[in-house]
């Protein structure tokens, strides 16, 4: 598919990090850029700074999806260009220990569904929006739209701790291919980044030295991803009419350890 300014586009979690690089790849490339996030001032600040549109917006409710997605077309027109950045995680054990009373805790629950509900569901909640939309376009180059998932190194390779973030995002890399399949009448691709460890705002708290060793354990280069390098694949996504059904990975050939 070209990128022009004839294509609307939306990017959830466009806000910072991945979703922001992908929102300015997009816009310099001459689209028409929704930002979904749910952080109104950095929102608005990513909106300034690329000339996209804001739309606050909670992907795990569907009420906010729909009024979302409903504004989004009110300004920009129909999307024919879906990219989900928006998810999130946490660090807990699935039981553990305490070491100095011996007591045994689990991983509650509502955690575990918190994340995958924001993740999975999020990204599936807003995938099934912008394909119903597409269906309603005719095909341009004989294609309607293009959908692009995020999923993580963690998908396959989850660290100690990242139960949930783990299955979270091997859910998304799993309905990558029967979405597609699903969606293959309509015209509409679908395809799933799998990004390793990538300098995003997320890092900023990390320390320098931290940082660097995390860098060092990429065999090639051996450094953190750029979120324009994500970007650059987003797009070419887009532009590549054969890619679908796919889970790229795009880690320097990282696999992640243990800890």
């Amino acid at each position: 598919m070209k990128i022009d300014p004839s294509v609307s586009a939306i990017v959830t979690g466009g806000a910072s990090g991945l979703g922001l690089a992908t929102v300015r790849a997009l816009r310099d490339a001459g689209a028409r850029v929704a930002i979904f996030d749910m952080n109104e001032e950095t929102g608005r600040q990513a909106a300034e700074a690329t000339g996209a549109a804001f739309v606050k917006c909670d992907v795990s409710t569907d009420d906010s999806v729909d009024a979302a997605f409903a504004t989004a077309r009110a300004v920009n027109g129909q999307e024919r260009v879906l990219v989900c950045c928006a998810g999130g995680g946490n660090a807990i054990p699935t039981v553990r220990r305490d070491k100095a009373t011996g007591e045994i805790r689990m991983f509650p629950s509502d955690q575990f569904e918190r994340v995958l509900k924001l993740n999975t569901v999020g990204t599936f909640r807003c995938v099934t929006r912008a394909a119903a939309g597409m269906m309603t376009l005719d095909p341009v180059d004989g294609e309607r739209g293009v959908l692009i998932n995020t999923a993580s190194a963690a998908a396959t390779e989850g660290q100690m701790g990242q139960a949930a973030y783990s299955a979270a995002k091997a859910g998304i890399v799993g309905m990558t291919l029967t979405i597609a399949r699903d969606l293959a009448r309509e015209a509409i691709r679908v395809c799933t980044i799998q990004p390793g460890i990538f300098d995003t705002p997320a890092m900023a708290r990390v320390p320098a030295e931290m940082k660097q060793a995390l860098g060092a354990m990429v065999p090639f280069p051996p450094r953190l991803g750029a979120a324009e390098e994500y970007a650059g694949l987003a797009l070419e996504i887009v532009r590549n009419g054969y890619l679908n059904g796919t889970t790229i990975r795009l880690d320097g050939a990282i696999r992640m350890q243990p800890r």
